[in-house]
């Protein structure tokens, strides 16, 4: 059997070749078309198709149809709505720096708008656990040897709802999650604590100790803060620092030393 011919060869090609710039060139009219429709369509559409893609959970949808209409619109009652939509949307998608940038946007822009509220709940919420911590936890990683990030900024930002707009419907859970929060930097600043002990750095422990005492006033970390005090004041021959401790220690807590349970985990709040 004769093989083909060069000639031969290149006829069979053709079609192929002729087949994929074809499908290319749909590919581009297609997409060309689709931001024809984002350039022409009106407000409501936008919005319209925006709205029922989140309520639908396509997040890429519902942020190109928002984005569109902020940029085409930007004035309307329906773009401030976008805009707060938008931040919810990045949120979820994970684009925490986009998602912080809206929300910053929206409360410069709209500082009076009746749901400024969620706006700094939103702030909260972007800067309260990175996904990595919540695989950590499932896998039994100790959360309070990590340290803390964008803590603050969240606890800010629920301090902010709680404070300002106590009212809100998101004053109660940001209060939950302040806690929460503030219970996970006084556990940090315990381990730390702790950690200077075990290298014999008893003063930087006792004023490690100390922070947790003045700054997390209350929290579940502050009876072992307490006896690290006193302990390393004593080690110390600081005498008259640690009968003031355990002064102190009797007052706020006569039951004595604390037990802590072996498979108490300080993250699991609620």
């Amino acid at each position: 059997m004769n093989s083909p011919t060069r000639s031969t060869v290149g006829s069979l090609r053709l079609p192929g070749i002729l087949l994929c710039a074809a499908l290319a060139l749909f590919a581009g009219c297609a997409s060309n078309s689709k931001k024809d429709d984002l350039k022409r369509a009106s407000v409501e559409t936008l919005y319209a198709k925006a709205r029922k893609a989140l309520k639908n959970n396509d997040y890429e949808y519902a942020i190109k149809q928002y984005e569109a209409l902020t940029s085409r619109f930007p004035f309307t009652d329906q773009a401030r709505q976008a805009r707060l939509d938008l931040i919810y949307l990045y949120y979820r998608k994970g684009e925490k720096e986009s998602a912080i940038d809206a929300a910053d946007e929206f409360l410069r822009e709209n500082p009076t708008h009746p749901r400024v509220d969620y706006a700094w709940y939103m702030k909260g919420m972007i800067n309260y656990e990175p996904k990595t911590y919540k695989i950590q936890r499932w896998l039994g990683v100790d959360m309070a040897r990590r340290p803390p990030s964008t803590l603050n900024d969240a606890i800010s930002a629920f301090n902010t709802v709680v404070k300002q707009y106590p009212k809100s419907p998101y004053a109660h859970d940001s209060l939950r999650r302040m806690i929460y929060l503030r219970n996970r930097l006084a556990e940090y600043e315990l381990y730390i604590a702790r950690f200077y002990v075990r290298r014999g750095a008893y003063l930087a422990a006792a004023q490690r100790a100390n922070g947790i005492i003045e700054q997390y006033d209350g929290a579940p970390q502050e009876q072992e803060a307490l006896e690290i005090m006193e302990d390393c004041y004593t080690r110390l021959g600081m005498t008259e620092q640690a009968m003031n401790t355990e002064r102190v220690y009797k007052e706020n807590f006569p039951e004595g030393r604390k037990i802590a349970a072996a498979d108490h985990h300080w993250w699991k709040f609620w």
